[in-house]
């Protein structure tokens, strides 16, 4: 597939994105999504938020699962007082938890940022390395960062773009070194695909579906240290 083909499936069936903004508050009878900002500086070429910068007030807080939506919390000017401030809050007198559903960007990541962020009970910790394997040695400065903060290798996810400009091989081999470091990989595709409806643009359909199936066998021995698919040893150990 040429480059000029890959361009025009991707016009044809994936430009009409349509991005929401603005403060939102919404909850059910177990989790609240809000969003406290909007905008990303970085204009990354496979994303799709808006470079301008917007902070709101922070809601009422009415569940002790609390999942941020905004796309670049850490990039705004304020971002350490927003985490300090939300660290304070409690509903019925238990703390809350809360989880940044797009991740946080390795690039105003301190470590005095990773320690606001655990003490604030920040979960499910994501960054991405979207791009080539040569990052590797800024990725595991993150990742140390991130453990010397007090998160838990099993705590972190690091998400990584698919059916992109990156290779399928390339990102078969970051995977590897994720497999060193212990920690779980969140594949996400090109142009606002989901599975089970991705379409190839830059990778073959072939190796859409291999990478899929290998990262969940990634993050099933990344939690539970063995392949929980495999029942039992077909033959017995010999204990004599």
């Amino acid at each position: 597939m040429t480059d000029n083909h890959q361009e025009k499936i991707s016009d044809k069936l994936f430009t009409h994105v349509s991005y929401s903004k603005g403060a939102y508050s919404k909850s059910n009878s177990d989790e609240q999504w809000v969003r406290l900002s909007d905008g990303c500086p970085n204009n990354c070429e496979y994303c799709y938020c808006p470079t301008d910068m917007e902070t709101y007030p922070i809601p009422n807080i009415e569940r002790n699962t609390v999942k941020i939506m905004d796309m670049n919390l850490l990039s705004q000017p304020n971002a350490k007082d927003i985490i300090k401030e939300l660290a304070k809050i409690k509903v019925n007198n238990k703390v809350v938890y809360y989880e940044l559903i797009c991740g946080i960007d390795y690039r105003f990541l301190t470590q005095e940022i990773a320690i606001l962020l655990h003490s604030a009970r920040f979960k499910n910790i994501r960054f991405a390395w979207d791009y080539s394997i040569t990052n590797q040695y800024k990725m595991k400065d993150v990742f140390m960062t991130l453990i010397f903060a007090g998160y838990n290798p099993k705590d972190i996810m690091v998400f990584m773009v698919c059916n992109w400009k990156i290779p399928y091989k390339e990102c078969m081999q970051k995977l590897d070194i994720l497999k060193v470091w212990g920690c779980k990989v969140s594949d996400c595709y090109y142009d606002n695909q989901t599975m089970p409806n991705v379409h190839p643009i830059y990778w073959k359909p072939e190796e859409i579906r291999a990478f899929r199936k290998v990262c969940r066998k990634h993050n099933q021995l990344i939690i539970f240290r063995l392949d929980p698919e495999i029942k039992q040893l077909k033959q017995p150990i010999d204990k004599a």
